[in-house]
């Protein structure tokens, strides 16, 4: 059964720091990209930030300089450094992998508020 994990949401004043992970099991095959989306409340789902197998990245251009994704295959893990914050970052974020199919995980909290 294929699971993503994700962790390190929460609440964090404007300016902080915060680092979301997300770890894959269960899946056989290549993983090919790994991503970062967010969903803020009354808005679409936005690509944050995506990251290749080889190690190419992808970011938005509000997170730009601020974010950083970074994965370790060996352990199906993506990272995502978020220094920076600003209130307009407030969203749910969800990890998602790229193999045969798409996969998403439950998604992860971040709120950034003074």
């Amino acid at each position: 059964q294929v699971q993503l994990v994700e962790s390190g949401g929460g609440l964090v004043q404007p300016g902080g720091s915060l680092s979301l992970s997300c770890a894959a099991s269960g899946i056989i095959s290549t993983i090919n990209s790994m991503n970062w989306y967010r969903q803020a409340p009354g808005k679409q789902r936005e690509l944050v930030a995506g990251i290749t197998r080889a190690g190419s990245t992808n970011y938005a251009g509000s997170v730009k300089g601020r974010f950083t994704i970074s994965r370790d295959n060996a352990k199906k893990t993506v990272f995502l450094q978020m220094n920076n914050l600003k209130v307009e970052d407030t969203a749910v974020y969800y990890c998602n992998v790229a193999s045969v199919r798409h996969y998403w995980g439950q998604g992860t909290q971040v709120t950034v508020s003074s």
